[in-house]
């Protein structure tokens, strides 16, 4: 149980690793190559953050087949906690207000996505 649930874990976490890469590369095209502002491509950049984080939930759900919240909210918090550790240990900043708005944000679409992916595809037992 708990080797399947770590399991899929690391499925929503691939996901969103490579989701994110891919969107980063098309947003610094959209940026390179239109006129786009930097203000919009930040709320872009955090509509696509969203939609990672619970296409990364709804996988996590989908192959722990249990506990959608919890393990939802363990895939959204592992990402916050890589995401801080990069720019802490790599940059030294913490978190800003604005930051920490932005990934309970991410958390709790992981959670949504989490919960949803668990009772997705469950059939009925009666």
């Amino acid at each position: 149980m708990v080797q399947r649930q770590f399991i899929a874990l690391l499925y929503g976490w691939i996901f969103i690793l490579i989701f994110i890469l891919a969107s980063s590369f098309i947003l610094a095209l959209l940026l390179q190559f239109t006129d786009v502002s930097q203000w919009m491509l930040s709320w872009i950049a955090f509509a696509v953050g969203l939609i990672g984080l619970f296409i990364g939930g709804l996988i996590t759900g989908m192959k722990g087949k249990s506990k959608g919240w919890i393990i939802g909210g363990l895939t959204g918090f592992g990402f916050s906690a890589f995401i801080f550790l990069v720019q802490y240990l790599g940059y030294q900043n913490g978190f800003s207000m604005e930051q920490s708005l932005h990934h309970l944000g991410f958390i709790f679409a992981a959670v949504l996505g989490g919960m949803i992916g668990v009772n997705l595809f469950q059939k009925d037992s009666e």
